[in-house]
């Protein structure tokens, strides 16, 4: 298994099966870290997300594939930037038994694991990459993690490794140009 830092070049047949793309959170969407505190007397939890995965997020919902998030830890943080991203479906709960979860989403769009993606960090991750058609770690996964990923991305989670893994999915799909295209074309418009 090539390491970490080597790039993966996805297949394309892999690549143009997959009809929907799971995200974890803490590790993936975030650097992994926690601002915890107290605002006006109450408990607040901050999370840091990257703006260019978030663009890639839009990308993928541009190039017609679902989008969901799928969490063990409940987060406002999450809920906001989820909603913000208007991903398909987020689901956050008190557990760590993600296969479950990722089962009923699939069974809710009508996708196959072998038409899924899930882009992982750490080890309550590994049994849904274990099934995905296109599992994915980050390049700060746990060793674990990465042993199971079909692809590893350079960048780390919360700084752009979402994005990467965004561009080699619509490059492997010959979708890249086009949806480039659709974005722009959609930030061209001049209001009436």
């Amino acid at each position: 298994m090539p390491g970490a830092m080597e790039r993966f070049v996805l297949d394309a047949a892999i690549a143009g099966r997959i009809r929907l793309v799971g995200f974890d959170v803490d590790g993936v969407l975030t650097d992994n870290g926690l601002y915890v505190g107290l605002v006006q007397g109450a408990p607040a939890e901050l999370k840091r997300f990257d703006i260019q995965d978030g663009i890639g997020i839009v990308l993928l919902r541009l190039a017609g594939i679902r989008i969901v998030v799928l969490s063990g830890r409940p987060s406002e943080a999450t809920a906001l930037r989820a909603e913000e991203l208007r991903v398909d479906a987020c689901v956050q709960g008190r557990h760590d038994r993600k296969v479950p979860a990722f089962q009923v989403l699939l069974d809710q769009f009508g996708v196959g694991w072998d038409e899924a993606a899930f882009v992982g960090d750490d080890l309550p991750d590994v049994p849904v990459l274990r099934r995905v058609g296109l599992p994915v770690a980050v390049a700060n996964a746990t060793p674990d993690a990465r042993a199971v990923a079909r692809h590893v991305t350079r960048a780390t989670g919360g700084h752009g490794a979402v994005r990467e893994f965004v561009e080699d999915l619509l490059r492997a799909r010959g979708a890249w140009d086009r949806t480039i295209a659709a974005y722009l074309g959609e930030r061209a418009e001049v209001p009436a």
